[in-house]
């Protein structure tokens, strides 16, 4: 029983999936304070409020839709996006092709085969002439 556990545990994918969730929720912190201390100030500047969560309330009969707070949704969704983008995924994505390149050149310098044993045995008799004529 207890050795299922600890191969069920000790699996890559539960592994893998363990670290996403780490890093994943650390990721969700640093956009969501990107968002909400550099954008979303911006926003408030150019609309001179606070939020817009107020902001374009549509009264139709007795109730009232609130434009602003889905116009936030939306406009924050959008930078949310923007920033994953931009400071991480073009990055990741450029790093990758660097990598790729790299490799790929690489891979071609290491196509070159080893000499031949009859281009060894060449080497060590020009070698061993070339000895041979600089002693005395």
């Amino acid at each position: 029983m207890i050795s299922g556990f600890k191969e069920f545990i000790l699996r890559g994918n539960v592994l893998d999936l363990a670290v996403a969730v780490v890093i994943g929720a650390a990721f969700a912190g640093l956009v969501n304070a990107v968002v909400m201390n550099l954008f979303n100030p911006l926003i408030g500047a150019i609309f001179n409020a606070e939020s817009l969560n107020g902001a374009f309330p549509l009264t139709v009969g007795s109730a009232t839709i609130e434009l602003g707070t889905i116009l936030a949704a939306i406009i924050q969704f959008l930078i949310t996006a923007a920033v994953i983008y931009f400071a991480f995924v073009m990055p990741v994505n450029y790093l990758k092709k660097v990598t790729e390149r790299k490799k790929k050149a690489g891979i071609e310098e290491a196509t070159e085969l080893p000499p031949t044993e009859a281009e060894l045995l060449v080497q060590i008799r020009d070698l061993l002439a070339l000895q041979a004529k600089t002693q005395p």
